[in-house]
C-alpha cells in the first residue's frame, strides 16, 4: 500500500502465488528485467534465491530479515519502510558482491550444439551462479569421497574428505566458516577452497585468486556425490564428470546498512567478543 501511495508499481513473481491488489505479476525468469529494485522478505536463503533471479540484469537487492541470522538480509522489519524509501531516493549505500560461475560438464566432454543432447551423457555444459558457495559432498552414505582438484590446470591435491566447499568472500561466513575455512572480507577478489572433514591433517583451506579456474574430478570409485550450488540447485556428480568454477562476469548489487562488515560480524556472529568470566 505504501509503495502504491508513493506512485510505485509493486511486482511479484507468479511462482510466489501472492498477488495483492494493484500488483503486477511476472514469471520469475522475467523478474530481473521487469523491476528496478528487488526486495526480499525472508532470511539469507531468500537473498540467495533473489540473487539467482536478478543479478545478471544488474538489479539491486534489498533484504528485509524475517529469518534467524540476517547476515545478507541486513534490515529489520522495523527499518523496512525507511530503508526502501532511501533506496528509491538513491541514498542507501550499495555494494557489489562477487559471484561464482559454476560449470557442470557430464562425462567430461563438451558437445556441440549440432550434436544430439537428448542423453545426459556428454550433454552441453550446465551453468549456474553462486553468491555463497558451490559444494561437492557425499549423498546419503556417510563415507569419504576422493576429489582431484586443479587450479588453472595445475594439480593442487587429491582430497579424501566428506566434501569440498568453494566459497566467495560473501559465502566465507557461511558453510565455509562452519567447516573451518577462512573468513574473507567482502570486496576481495578471491575464492576459498575448504575440505569438509579431511582425512589428512595436511589438507588445509586454500585461498586463490577469483580469476583462476578451479576444476574438480572424482576418483573412479566415488559414488553418490552431489554438487550443490548456493543450496538452491543440486545435481549428481559421477566419475568422469567435471565441474569448473571461476568468478562470474557480473556481481550481485545489494543494498547495505551503514554498519561495517566487522560490526555485522560482532553483532551477528559474536566474532571477537570477550566472554564474561562469570558467565563461563
Amino acid at each position: 500500500t505504501w509503495l502504491r501511495d508513493q506512485g510505485h508499481v509493486p511486482v511479484v513473481p507468479t511462482e510466489d502465488q501472492f498477488a495483492p491488489q494493484g500488483c503486477e505479476i511476472v514469471p520469475e525468469d522475467e523478474l530481473g528485467a521487469a523491476i528496478d529494485i528487488a526486495v526480499t522478505l525472508g532470511g539469507d536463503g531468500t537473498m540467495l534465491r533473489a540473487a539467482g533471479l536478478v543479478a545478471e540484469q544488474g538489479t539491486p537487492v534489498l533484504g528485509i530479515n524475517l529469518g534467524q541470522l540476517g547476515f545478507l538480509a541486513m534490515f529489520s522489519p522495523a527499518e523496512a519502510k525507511q530503508a526502501l524509501a532511501a533506496a528509491l531516493a538513491g541514498r542507501l549505500p550499495r555494494a557489489e558482491r562477487m559471484r561464482l560461475k559454476v560449470t557442470f560438464i557430464r562425462q567430461g566432454r563438451r558437445r556441440t550444439e549440432s550434436e544430439d543432447s537428448g542423453d545426459l551423457s556428454g550433454s552441453l555444459p550446465v551453468v549456474r551462479y553462486a553468491l555463497n558457495d558451490a559444494v561437492l559432498h557425499q549423498g546419503a552414505m556417510a563415507r569419504l569421497i576422493e576429489i582431484d582438484a586443479y587450479c588453472d590446470d595445475q594439480f593442487v591435491a587429491a582430497y579424501r574428505a566428506d566434501g569440498l566447499i568453494v566459497a566467495t568472500p560473501t559465502g566465507s561466513t557461511a558453510y565455509n566458516m562452519a567447516a573451518g575455512g577462512p573468513i574473507v572480507v567482502p570486496g576481495q577478489n578471491a575464492m576459498t577452497l575448504t575440505p569438509i572433514c579431511a582425512h589428512a591433517l595436511t589438507n588445509r583451506p586454500l585461498v586463490v585468486d577469483a580469476r583462476s579456474t578451479l576444476r574438480f574430478e572424482l576418483g573412479a570409485d566415488a559414488r553418490g556425490v552431489i554438487l550443490t550450488v548456493d543450496g538452491q540447485w543440486a545435481h549428481s556428480f559421477l566419475p568422469g564428470d567435471l565441474v569448473e568454477l571461476t568468478c562470474a562476469e557480473r556481481p550481485l548489487i545489494m543494498f547495505v546498512s551503514t554498519q561495517s562488515f566487522f560490526d555485522v560480524m560482532r553483532d551477528k556472529l559474536h566474532w571477537g567478543v570477550r566472554l564474561d568470566k562469570g558467565a563461563m
